[in-house]
């Protein structure tokens, strides 16, 4: 997988709590949230662990983004999932704006730099 990713100490509710809080700090929001478990759940019946994807967005840099190149907008917002692993600790992937948004397009790739660099510290937060 193209990303960054944190095995937690803490439990799937407040590692999601710690995300949202850490990825303030960066300027981003969080835009979206889709349970995947419950809509698994309710589309098919089936049981999954939790799940969440954040769709999280730093208006600032997306702007950016978008004045650069106008087709970065099927990459945003940014991934970040949250889900509890087998041993009920909390993991925490994101995806890699230097794998994703920059690939095939240098002018995006100092930014997606910059982007990268806050969702690092975003990790480093989480405990």
């Amino acid at each position: 997988m193209t990303g960054l990713k944190r095995t937690l100490k803490v439990g799937y509710d407040e590692a999601l709590t710690q995300v949202v809080e850490a990825l303030k700090t960066e300027g981003f929001g969080v835009l979206t949230e889709i349970d995947v478990r419950s809509t698994l759940q309710a589309k098919l019946g089936v049981e999954f662990r939790r799940y969440k994807i954040l769709g999280a967005c730093n208006p600032p840099l997306a702007h950016r983004a978008l004045q650069t190149e106008l087709e970065v907008g099927v990459m945003l917002p940014c991934n970040v999932v949250v889900y509890e692993g087998d041993d009920g600790k909390a993991v925490v992937s994101m995806i890699d704006p230097t794998q994703t948004i920059a690939a095939g397009h240098e002018a995006l790739a100092p930014l997606a730099q910059e982007v990268r660099g806050k969702l690092v510290n975003v990790l480093e937060q989480l405990t």
